[in-house]
């Protein structure tokens, strides 16, 4: 919040001297920036030759928007507070669930005493990540599941899945965000149908693989359907964390990526919001 009287100086000085300006040198600079991040797909970047010549960035974060489709209580909602031209500068107001838009499970989401935002230590934040695809059988079938057969696949193909890694499922459904009635596909038995994790194929990750996290391009860790949510209780329970609402998976590589959690550390959070990049 702003103190008060900041509106009316802010204000007053703008009108006195006109509204702020952007250098033509950082428009120019801007103007190349965005042209050269236009021509790469997926979310991806290629970084500057600034000593990390060749490597890339993906966005793995879905814009955090009003009416954003959520698992349950309200979707996020958002106002305007003041803006520049009557106020001197923009702010909104956001209303929203933890658990909204591409977000972390802490363990304290399912746990009783488990850790919570504050308490997620910078070495999970910053760890290898690993994309599991499975959106051919998911585009058949809405309730697939990460099997342990897929992951056996995986590492024929691409090697071992790394200690203290994210495993991300990749389902293709991140194409219906825009739509929430899709997004979550209630069926005529009243139940959500979307990919997740199966509970065979998170126990071996925890026993064979020793990962810090799973990740997924849907609403729930667990598949739609589930009334049970043991997939969140043994992963969370685990003391490991969960990320939800993953966005751009296709675009990095199935192996060799880390992955950088921006999560806040909200206070009692049970998770939030997060800015989730991948390097590699």
């Amino acid at each position: 919040m702003c103190l008060p009287g900041t509106v009316e100086v802010v204000k007053q000085r703008i009108d006195e001297e006109g509204l702020p300006r952007v250098s033509r040198r950082a428009a120019i600079k801007g103007g190349v920036a965005a042209a050269a991040a236009a021509t790469l797909t997926g979310g991806a970047r290629a970084l500057a030759d600034d000593g990390h010549h060749g490597r890339r960035l993906s966005d793995l974060t879905h814009v955090l928007s009003a009416g954003f489709p959520v698992y349950t209580f309200d979707p996020p909602t958002r106002e305007t507070l003041v803006t520049v031209e009557d106020d001197g500068f923009y702010i909104q107001k956001w209303t929203l669930g933890e658990h909204s838009g591409t977000h972390m499970d802490c363990p304290g989401h399912f746990v009783t005493d488990g850790r919570r935002a504050p308490e997620m230590k910078l070495e999970e934040l910053l760890v290898p990540i690993v994309v599991v695809d499975i959106s051919r059988r998911a585009a058949e079938d809405p309730d697939a599941a990460v099997a342990v057969r897929d992951l056996e696949r995986f590492e024929r193909r691409h090697g071992r899945i790394p200690k203290g890694a994210v495993v991300a499922m990749y389902s293709g459904w991140e194409s219906r965000v825009g739509d929430p009635a899709a997004y979550k596909n209630v069926g005529a038995d009243g139940k959500y149908h979307f990919p997740g994790f199966g509970i065979d194929a998170l126990e071996w990750l925890l026993d064979r693989r020793h990962i810090s996290a799973i990740g997924v391009d849907t609403l729930s860790l667990d598949v739609g359907e589930s009334t049970t949510f043991e997939v969140h209780l043994t992963v969370l329970g685990a003391d490991k964390y969960g990320l939800e609402n993953l966005a751009h998976l296709k675009s990095i590589p199935a192996r060799g990526a880390h992955a950088y959690v921006g999560l806040i550390p909200w206070e009692e959070g049970s998770g939030g919001p997060c800015r989730v990049i991948a390097t590699w």
